[in-house]
């Protein structure tokens, strides 16, 4: 993940945030009421912590759009200036288990939506019959800001469902003659993290002996689930979170390699005030947390990581990283 994205939150004539994280719950009825009512109370948090009354507002505005239904009912990070201007209003994960938070101080707290962010997989769904393919770009939460866990999610233990998005289905014949600008089209929309086809064994090779050589990201095949029903759908998304997590898990270790090949070429700095110290002076390229692990000064290190384009990783939890963060350099930050 590159910090850069961020960078325009952390302006110098801004001085104070306002950082607010809802949890998603079932949607319902009541939803857009509850969504008020829990509000209600963070904001009554953030004023007695001093919050503007302008930063207060611009989430005010922005929690009254909200859209009915499930879009409604889907977790959210806000970030408001004290001058009123709302910086960041993204999708969060409630199967985090976080909770609703406000916080309210010098820089915005965005520890846990990058964590988040950064373990979370793209995936591109493709789920073939003999006939058609259907072309879903899915975000998968796979929880993995936490100690790392070998072992799958348990069926039913997860929700799975509240942890994979399914976005932009397009539906195409597999005899089309557009098929295959269709399926490259999806993969540049998608840029994802992995192709997973699903569906019957014959629908699948059809597919897979059409779909663009080389794919721009690893293959994974599934027999499991379906469109076609909630519950053939409810099986394909615990598929896909077990995929997603192992894939995520990998990446974590791989990242942990990344840092300790650098380690040994002396080019990394460990624990809050040395990786502050590179990020301020622009020295440092990637900044590495472990899962599960908040690090003194998070919310001031990511902004100077942000602002000097930095990238993010996480690795492991008990890789032992002092003080649960590092960093490869740029440079040395004497020198």
């Amino acid at each position: 993940m590159q910090l850069s994205r961020l960078a325009s939150l952390y302006t110098p004539e801004q001085a104070s945030f306002a950082t607010v994280y809802l949890e998603g719950r079932s949607p319902g009825e009541d939803a857009a009421d509850q969504v008020r009512l829990r509000w209600h109370e963070l904001r009554e948090r953030l004023t007695k912590e001093g919050a503007s009354e302008a930063a207060l507002g611009s989430v005010d505005e922005a929690l009254s759009q909200d859209k009915a239904g499930e879009e409604q009912a889907d977790g959210r990070v806000l970030v408001a200036s004290a001058e009123g201007r709302l910086a960041l209003d993204q999708p969060w994960d409630a199967a985090l288990g976080a909770g609703d938070q406000a916080h309210w101080g010098p820089f915005p707290e965005l520890g846990s939506y990058v964590r988040h962010t950064a373990d979370a997989v793209r995936v591109l769904l493709v789920v073939a019959d003999q006939q058609e393919a259907r072309f879903s770009a899915v975000t998968v939460a796979t929880g993995g800001d936490a100690a790392e866990d070998s072992a799958p999610p348990q069926e039913g233990g997860s929700a799975p469902h509240r942890r994979v998005r399914h976005r932009s289905a397009t539906v195409v014949n597999q005899d089309a003659d557009d098929f295959d600008t269709t399926a490259t089209d999806a993969l540049r929309r998608t840029s994802p993290d992995l192709v997973v086809l699903a569906g019957e064994v014959q629908g699948r090779a059809t597919l897979r002996s059409r779909m663009p050589d080389p794919l721009s990201a690893p293959l994974v095949e599934t027999d499991r689930g379906g469109v076609t029903d909630s519950r053939a759908r409810h099986v394909l998304d615990e598929e896909l979170l077990q995929i997603a997590t192992r894939h995520a898990q990998q990446k974590q270790r791989d990242d942990a390699s990344r840092f300790h090949e650098a380690e040994g070429h002396r080019n990394t700095v460990q624990g809050s005030d040395k990786v502050l110290e590179a990020a301020e002076s622009g020295a440092l390229d990637m900044l590495f947390t472990e899962a599960g692990t908040a690090a003194g000064q998070e919310a001031r290190i990511l902004g100077a990581a942000a602002r000097s384009g930095a990238g993010f990783a996480l690795v492991p939890h008990g890789t032992g990283l002092a003080g649960g963060v590092a960093g490869i350099l740029r440079f040395s930050p004497g020198g």
